[in-house]
């Protein structure tokens, strides 16, 4: 089928196939208990089938696009042997996530004519945020980029000795205050040392709390307001950072941060811990915000440009 090239390398592949592993062998465990015993895709297969997307973590509303596509495919075809489904389900699921042009990216890259790149990062604690930075980092510095940290999360001392593990081991400058001080005021310092520096991206970690929705939309505009004063239009991206293995938790915190701030593109990591992969599916369909990275493993190379065609492939891959 064309939609599935082999767009990233051998390697990139292996490691997204072995990250998805868990979710892959959850879903197919569940597919062929909702498919035993029937040779064709009957009104039973298809509420089975519902209940095991449902259940992987895609979403019901999502599950539903998914559904109604493969009855339209059913009613078409007169006949569909179960044994079939996985190839409709993979084609169908692409076909639901390719009527956007998300996630066909396939390299690291920043837009050339914005210097520097400024990226803010959001997301609550915990679900991998400062280890999203520092991969980043990592991918970005590796392409001959120069690259400057702010450590604008100033309300757990822990996430700013994080932080700055990651700029030693990745060896990147990282502009701190203490702890307690102003997030604005971090961002301003950030910019104004990139900019000195003539750095190409800017990667800026803010809000790692949810508690109060008010209180996190006035910091994430003060931020913002602040940073623009030393760089017009930015931030040029704000990335979401989300925890895979959550489930449909995860798609609640992406629901609370795009009501709180203007939430550009979408990480969602710790896929290979977990067998709810299936949620890449929902929260790239439902937001219609590109889930530009996912993390499919501990290792400093294993935050992977989300392709769509890739996922589905790996995740459906007998």
């Amino acid at each position: 089928m064309s939609l599935f090239k082999n767009i990233f390398s051998s390697k990139k592949k292996e490691t997204l196939d072995k990250g998805l592993e868990k979710s892959k062998t959850s879903f197919f465990s569940k597919l062929s208990k909702a498919v035993a015993g029937k040779s064709k895709v009957d009104d039973d297969v298809l509420d089975n089938l519902e209940e095991v997307l449902v259940t992987s973590d895609v979403g019901v509303d999502t599950t539903l696009k998914i559904i109604d596509r493969i009855e339209a495919r059913v009613a078409k075809d007169k006949y569909m042997g179960t044994d079939e489904l996985n190839v409709i389900l993979r084609e169908e699921i692409a076909g639901l996530l390719s009527e956007t042009n998300i996630g066909e990216e396939t390299e690291f890259s920043i837009p050339h004519d914005k210097k520097p790149y400024v990226i803010m990062v959001v997301g609550v604690n915990g679900v991998g945020k400062t280890t999203t930075i520092g991969k980043l980092a990592h991918q970005f510095k590796n392409q001959g980029l120069k690259v400057v940290l702010g450590a604008a999360d100033t309300f757990r001392a822990a996430a700013i000795d994080q932080l700055q593990v990651w700029a030693d081991r990745v060896d990147v400058p990282l502009v701190k205050q203490k702890m307690g001080s102003d997030p604005a005021s971090v961002a301003f310092d950030t910019l104004s040392s990139a900019v000195a520096q003539n750095a190409d991206v800017v990667i800026i970690d803010t809000a790692g709390r949810l508690h109060n929705k008010v209180n996190l939309m006035n910091e994430l505009t003060k931020v913002k307001k602040v940073m623009q004063k030393v760089v017009d239009e930015t931030p040029h991206d704000v990335l979401l950072v989300l925890d895979g293995s959550t489930g449909q938790n995860a798609f609640e915190q992406a629901k609370q941060f795009t009501k709180a701030t203007e939430v550009t593109s979408l990480a969602v990591t710790k896929l290979d811990g977990t067998a709810k992969g299936g949620v890449v599916i929902g929260i790239s369909d439902q937001f219609q915000i590109p889930v530009k990275y996912i993390g499919v493993g501990e290792g400093i190379e294993d935050l992977q440009v989300f392709n769509k065609y890739e996922f589905v492939d790996s995740f459906f891959k007998m």
